[in-house]
């Protein structure tokens, strides 16, 4: 590579982010135990920004569960590769990966736990997941 171009790999497993630039993030989603269905323990919404995801192997289920207070009814939506799926401000959303996934996620680069909030996934919600 040359000084003008930066390369950085992918993560071999959960989140990573791999490019941080002014005020946006690229990171990598891959799998990891806490993904599968039966260890879901939450789902969360961002206050300040939009979220894409793009499935570029194995497979990936979004789930969304509305914008209001608490999560609403559960929507499961399962990505098509290398198509973008854009989670908008304030949605309810957790996901599922197969074990060969790789999700690229591109989100505000201040995006954390202080503008996320989360709420505890309940055994009715995991079997709708499930």
């Amino acid at each position: 590579m040359n000084e003008h171009i930066e390369k950085v790999s992918f993560p071999d497993s959960c989140y990573k982010p791999i490019i941080d630039f002014q005020s946006w993030r690229v990171a990598v989603l891959r799998f990891c135990d806490d993904l599968i269905p039966e260890k879901i323990e939450n789902m969360q919404k961002h206050l300040e920004t939009d979220e894409v995801f793009v499935l570029i192997s194995g497979s990936c289920n979004l789930y969304s569960a509305g914008t209001g207070e608490l999560p609403g009814e559960i929507i499961k939506i399962p990505m098509e590769m290398h198509k973008g799926y854009n989670v908008k401000k304030g949605v309810w959303h957790t996901h599922t990966l197969s074990e060969d996934a790789a999700v690229l996620i591109v989100e505000n680069q201040d995006t954390s736990d202080d503008n996320s909030p989360i709420f505890p996934i309940t055994e009715e919600m995991r079997e709708v997941i499930k």
